[in-house]
């Protein structure tokens, strides 16, 4: 019997967590672990994060109102997101580096839906696979669900206003995004851990240091994924990306 799109879309969406539940854990990563922060920068960033989260929700209740068929990529894009940055790769000093997968989602659904499913992603993986924690999702979610996508959209506006191909303009939002996100990170750790022998910038160049053997190759695989990705959606699921508005700058600017 032929399978429906939907039926596809979730025997994917079950073997990939059953392929992330699947894998030997790691016990330090990208993710801010567990009490790494103290309690005052725990709420700081928890704070600062509840203005985007309830425009994340007003954002996501307005796509949804267009046409429900757009759940399904929605949820789909929370899927992805969930499976990339659960994959966590060995880095130097027993640490490990991972993917973001919300670039992807940015481009899609605009950064503020993001900010709400990069928010259930994290909650999920500090609960079921104990990546990341629940004292330090506030930060978490500021570097993952807010900054990353936030500027993986910015970069992919840019590339298509430029007229570049939206190929390019999704590989490089999705690159930069996940760059941005192990930036933010590091900076986040050296707030809240300044070296005693240079402070800040020390402690600063230390963190960034740490991920960037592997991080850069990954950011630039995850552009890569995300184009092959894309180019997939665009096969199956046409009316839906143009409800989306996906590449309507481009088109805007061309006529």
């Amino acid at each position: 019997m032929k399978k429906t799109k939907t039926e596809s879309c979730l025997l994917i969406a079950s073997m990939a967590i059953a392929f992330v539940f699947g894998m030997p854990s790691i016990s330090s990563a990208m993710h801010i672990m567990e009490g790494y922060l103290p309690l005052n920068y725990c709420i700081i960033w928890g704070v600062i994060c509840i203005p985007f989260i309830v425009l994340g929700f007003l954002s996501i209740k307005k796509t949804l109102a267009q046409d429900r068929k757009l759940l399904l990529i929605l949820v789909m894009m929370a899927a992805y997101a969930f499976v990339l940055s659960a994959l966590k790769i060995p880095s130097v000093t027993g640490s490990s580096s991972h993917p973001t997968g919300t670039g992807l989602g940015a481009v899609l659904f605009g950064p503020s839906a993001m900010c709400v499913i990069g928010l259930i992603v994290l909650l999920f993986q500090a609960i079921l696979l104990a990546h990341g924690g629940l004292t330090t999702l506030g930060a978490n979610t500021f570097s993952m669900a807010i900054a990353g996508p936030f500027l993986s959209y910015i970069v992919y506006k840019i590339c298509l206003k430029v007229q570049a191909p939206k190929s390019v303009a999704v590989f490089f939002a999705a690159c930069l995004g996940d760059l941005f996100t192990y930036c933010i990170t590091a900076i986040q750790l050296a707030l809240a851990h300044p070296a005693e022998v240079g402070g800040f910038m020390a402690s600063l160049t230390k963190f960034m240091a740490i991920f960037a053997i592997t991080q850069i190759p990954l950011a630039i695989i995850e552009g890569l994924l995300a184009v092959v990705v894309m180019k997939g959606l665009e096969s199956v699921a046409q009316p839906e990306l143009e409800m989306l508005g996906y590449g309507r700058y481009r088109k805007e600017v061309a006529a």
